[in-house]
């Protein structure tokens, strides 16, 4: 893979900003032609004074030598670096090991689209953890993702819902379990932060109401859940396991395995209801 470099030099009073547009990661308070392999570098790191580098190709070679001078030259900045295969990247997870804090590692190849729009979504959580980082664009595609994408899938598997929901008793009537967050929830909502991803999650839980709503009004066979799987042991969790309280964080095993057992117990009155991995209602 090339090595593709997303990064401007800044002055250190600039106010950082992020934006993603297709590959690039754009920062500073206006907006740059993106800077990439080929010119002397030194410089650059050394006015570099906090916000967010992507290094695509950063698995050896000189785009592994742009991620280590990015993250030793400065004690400021955070850099995604991204390559094909990051399980076999084990210089970089030796810097992870160094840098926890300021290195996130994804795998993107520019031939597959679906691993380049993961890694745009995963800076866009990541980052916007305020006001002034909220963008029109991280909104609506978070809406887009985690709302709207799983309203319409319901929509075109409700026949198939109703002729597999059974006689619509309490216990025999088919199941629709999104997989929602805790953060999507106003009524818990007491640190802030994360706005297109909270918000995201609060229409889906919002329409996924309303549709049990629906479903219920038209005495259709089908209960709707929402769940929330608590924090789980993955790669888009791992840049904040550091503040997970101790045994809090799941493995992925038991999580599922808790996420099942519920929607094998639910029952016809609850339909519509949010519930966390443990059982236990969340308010909206």
């Amino acid at each position: 893979m090339a090595t593709i470099v997303t990064h401007f030099p800044i002055k250190s009073n600039t106010i950082m900003k992020l934006n993603l547009v297709g590959q690039w990661v754009l920062m500073g308070r206006r907006r740059l032609n993106p800077f990439s392999g080929g010119r002397a570098f030194s410089s650059v790191v050394n006015q570099w004074d906090g916000g967010v580098s992507m290094v695509q190709g950063a698995s050896r070679g000189i785009g592994l030598e742009f991620v280590k001078q990015l993250l030793e030259k400065s004690n400021k900045g955070h850099v995604v670096a991204t390559c094909r295969n990051p399980s076999k990247a084990t210089e970089l997870h030796e810097l992870k090991n160094k840098f926890a804090e300021r290195l996130d590692i994804h795998q993107l190849d520019l031939t597959i689209d679906s691993t380049i729009e993961e890694t745009a979504k995963s800076v866009r959580d990541n980052t916007e953890t305020t006001l002034n980082k909220v963008e029109r664009a991280s909104l609506l595609l978070a809406y887009e993702v985690n709302a709207v994408g799983p309203i319409l899938v319901i929509k075109h598997m409700w026949p198939l819902l109703k002729a597999g929901g059974g006689t619509g008793t309490e216990r025999d009537a088919a199941v629709v379990a999104s997989i929602s967050a805790r953060v999507g929830s106003i009524g818990d909502n007491r640190l802030g932060g994360w706005h297109s991803y909270r918000a995201s999650k609060s229409g889906l839980n919002q329409l996924t109401r309303t549709v049990s709503v629906e479903f219920t009004r038209k005495k259709d066979p089908i209960i709707c859940i929402l769940l929330h799987p608590g924090t789980v042991d993955t790669d888009l969790s791992r840049p904040f396991q550091r503040n997970v309280a101790e045994g809090k964080l799941f493995t992925k095993e038991f999580s599922v395995q808790k996420l099942l057992a519920i929607i094998n117990s639910v029952k016809a009155s609850d339909n519509g209801k949010f519930f966390a991995w443990d059982g236990k209602e969340i308010p909206w």
